[in-house]
């Protein structure tokens, strides 16, 4: 990101990026959320301590994604029920997606199920693999996979559904067996089904969903999308959003019906607008703050 702040931390539509991704997880039913931190840890220990449900884990050396993983393992023992595992860089997840995936670990009694996606713009991205009857089989990475594996569309998405239990067996068995000497996360399916125990993949999710962001280009690809679903929502709830191209409006901004928001709008935070009121052209209302029923903000 360029950035002095940490990825995460990063706002989209006035909320920071891992917010929606936690959203996303209590909506699919979780009760415990554990932020694994590394950069500035103490930025984002800071940023998220009004959340009553985070824990924390330190990732103090990057030593892969298996790895971040263990430093999870005080927070997740004797938890014998499910975990999911999300970056918190892919803000356009979706609570029935992870549901939908935690539904299929349930239904296929799986110890691991791997959220997929299905796209033609696969390239770079890790290709699943699924045996003659359409189980999975491996996740093979781009630049491992033959010319067969590239023509594959469903790619791995990186949520993941695990047993608990089972979670943490398989990283007391990860090997740093790569050129980086890195703990894989990707490594722990295939030593569970080595061991005997089901593992799926989940056609769980869409593309857009797996978006991470890695720069400020993606950045702005992710809030295209946020920015859009908020305003189609106003839109169907009877606000008039005459130029929704040249409007802006946080996702906790509230409007009340048949309020028109005309172009050059933008309105931050926590704003509250009332039925019946017209706002603009080229206003910007920063919040907290409430505008009344019937009122002219011009």
């Amino acid at each position: 990101m360029n950035s002095e702040t940490p990825k995460v931390l990063h706002r989209v539509c006035g909320r920071m990026m891992i917010e929606y991704v936690m959203d996303a997880a209590r909506s699919a039913g979780v009760q415990k959320l554990v932020v694994i931190v590394g950069h500035k840890a103490d930025m984002v220990r800071e940023a998220l301590a009004g959340h009553d449900d985070v824990v924390f884990a330190e990732q103090i050396e990057q030593n892969g994604t298996g790895h971040a993983v263990m430093m999870a393992e005080a927070e997740l023992q004797g938890h014998d029920g499910s975990v999911l595992i999300l970056a918190g860089d892919t803000p356009l997840l979706q609570g029935a997606s992870l549901k939908a995936l935690l539904d299929a670990q349930s239904r296929q009694n799986a110890a691991c199920v791997i959220g997929t996606a299905d796209t033609q713009n696969n390239e770079g991205l890790g290709r699943v693999v699924r045996n003659a009857d359409g189980e999975f089989d491996c996740i093979v990475e781009h630049k491992d996979a033959t010319e067969d594996q590239r023509k594959i569309t469903e790619i791995n998405t990186g949520c993941y559904a695990f047993s608990g239990p089972l979670l943490l067996s398989s990283l007391q068995k990860l090997k740093p067996n790569n050129v980086q000497a890195e703990y894989y996360l990707t490594d722990c399916p295939r030593i569970l089904m080595d061991d005997g125990h089901n593992v799926a993949a989940s056609c769980s999710l869409t593309i857009q969903e797996a978006i991470g962001v890695n720069n400020r280009i993606q950045l702005a690809e992710v809030r295209q999308h946020i920015q859009l679903t908020i305003l189609n929502e106003l839109m169907l709830n009877g606000v008039t959003v005459v130029d929704p191209g040249q409007t802006s409006i946080d996702v906790d901004v509230t409007i009340g019906r048949d309020t028109v928001i005309k172009p050059g709008v933008v309105l931050e935070g926590n704003v509250t607008i009332g039925a019946n009121c017209t706002i603009g052209p080229n206003i910007h209302l920063v919040g907290p703050q409430t505008i009344a029923d019937d009122t002219i903000v011009a």
